[in-house]
């Protein structure tokens, strides 16, 4: 399903970008034509980052081999469509309602808490993130003989959406079905099933955040990127030992944000 061409202007001649396709190259001109994209929807490949929801779940390696198609063709790691982030919205949207009907809020309790969880769970927290591991990666994970090489902060923050994406539907979509009858109850079961979800999506982070990174051939020791889940495994421990409930936690503090 990947496409096979891999024809890269930097790969003709002696490799040198004319000052035209350097100027195309730059970070602002990227940002710029991305920006732009968002306006024009028919420009967009809605059906190819469905293809790359779907993968995420099954082989998300695969995913980032388009990656690394998209840099041999356009010379970027980062997303040049914004397909992906347009479905990532329309899925907030979606589970956000869901969210806020399961948890009996009023519509204008509803609106504040999808612009909570759009721009401060999601852009917010992305874009900490995302200028973290940039910034984390760029000093300490470059290999030496490759300091010609950076890691693109738009890559990134692609990375953050990959992995936020199955923790979206985990905890905002498939833990719907178990709140009111089963995670929010009093017995050991809702701590347990609520707390394994918990467990199982930020797991489901971590993983892919590591793939989007290992990805990348001029970065190395990317596997402590994986250490997390010891500390992740150890509160799930915790957490079912002292019978802490995050979904109850989670549900509490939106109520709050929401008055």
């Amino acid at each position: 399903m990947l496409p096979t061409t891999s024809v890269s202007a930097r790969g003709q001649g002696n490799g040198a970008l004319s000052p035209r396709d350097a100027a195309r190259h730059t970070a602002g001109a990227k940002r710029y034509k991305y920006l732009r994209r968002l306006f024009h929807f028919r420009q967009m490949d809605f059906e190819f980052a469905l293809w790359q929801m779907l993968y995420l779940f099954t082989s998300p390696q695969r995913v980032y081999r388009n990656f690394h198609y998209r840099k041999q063709t356009k010379d970027q790691w980062a997303r040049d469509d914004p397909a992906f982030l347009v479905l990532l919205s329309i899925w907030l949207c979606v589970s956000t309602v869901g969210f806020g009907f399961v948890l009996d809020m009023g519509f204008f309790e509803t609106v504040k808490l999808l612009l909570w969880v759009v721009f401060i769970d999601c852009v917010g927290v992305g874009l900490l993130i995302a200028t973290l591991m940039w910034f984390v990666s760029n000093k300490y994970l470059v290999k030496q003989q490759n300091r010609d090489y950076d890691v693109e902060w738009g890559y990134a923050f692609d990375v953050h959406l990959n992995a936020f994406y199955p923790l979206l539907v985990i905890l905002h979509f498939i833990q719907l079905f178990f709140i009111n009858y089963v995670i929010i109850s009093d017995s050991v079961i809702g701590y347990f099933v609520g707390n394994t979800l918990w467990l199982i999506a930020i797991g489901y982070y971590i993983y892919v955040t590591f793939l989007g990174y290992s990805a990348l051939p001029f970065l190395k020791n990317t596997a402590i990127l994986l250490y997390p889940f010891a500390l992740l495994i150890l509160l799930y421990l915790i957490s079912l030992a002292c019978g802490w409930n995050f979904t109850r936690m989670l549900c509490s503090f939106y109520k709050y944000r929401v008055k």
